[in-house]
């Protein structure tokens, strides 16, 4: 059994609008699966403490998480990572978003060495950083919330004045390629071309549940 990363906390930012979708992207099925639900599942193999950042929690208490609300009333992703940083008490947390249906265990664990000297380890797919499946130090959290507080909610911007690793996929040797590890399902367009044609009636079929539940 491989050990659990005793000093970091793993996180599901479970946040975003869904403006442009018709349900929940964490609820999408994977293989039968829900996004939220095969996430959650690899998250508990890796860290002990396992927390989803959410401002519905009607929508995911069935999980047996801890659910948290965003600490400030400020939208997008480094709220999540914000609220995060100050809830965990450990020295690190990694963040996930909750509509990436195909998060590696591998990965996770080849990005680990990296955090030696760093604020943060993120991911580089084309030469662009994806901060959204990453490690943060705790000590990211005051200089995040002062930035939060002054109106600076790139996360982008934020991380460009820190100490970050970067890491490809073919650098960490867990994987063959870079693409399906960082794909996001934010619009049905995403869906019809990302996930296989079962997954896809699976979803067609979910999108027209949800509206006769809405009539």
């Amino acid at each position: 059994m491989t050990a659990l990363i005793e000093n970091c906390t793993g996180v599901i930012l479970a946040g975003g609008e869904n403006t442009r979708m018709p349900l929940l992207k964490a609820f999408i099925e994977v293989k039968g699966q829900r996004i939220i639900e095969r996430n959650l599942s690899i998250l508990r193999r890796i860290f002990p403490d396992v927390v989803i950042v959410t401002n519905e929690p009607e929508a995911y208490s069935y999980l047996g998480a801890t659910l948290l609300g965003d600490a400030y009333n400020t939208r997008g992703p480094m709220t999540g990572i914000l609220t995060a940083l100050l809830n965990s008490q450990q020295p690190w947390v990694f963040v996930s978003a909750c509509d990436m249906p195909f998060l590696s265990e591998d990965f996770i664990r080849a990005m680990l060495s990296k955090r030696s000297g760093s604020h943060a380890v993120v991911p580089l797919l084309n030469k662009r950083p994806e901060p959204l499946l990453a490690f943060y130090a705790q000590g990211l959290a005051r200089a995040m919330e002062k930035a939060l507080l002054t109106g600076e909610k790139r996360l982008g911007d934020f991380l460009n004045t820190k100490r970050v690793q970067y890491i490809t996929v073919a650098d960490s040797g867990a994987c063959n390629t870079d693409a399906p590890l960082f794909i996001n399902l934010n619009t049905p367009m995403d869906v019809s071309t990302h996930l296989t044609a079962e997954d896809r009636m699976r979803f067609e079929h979910q999108v027209r549940r949800r509206g006769k539940c809405l009539d």
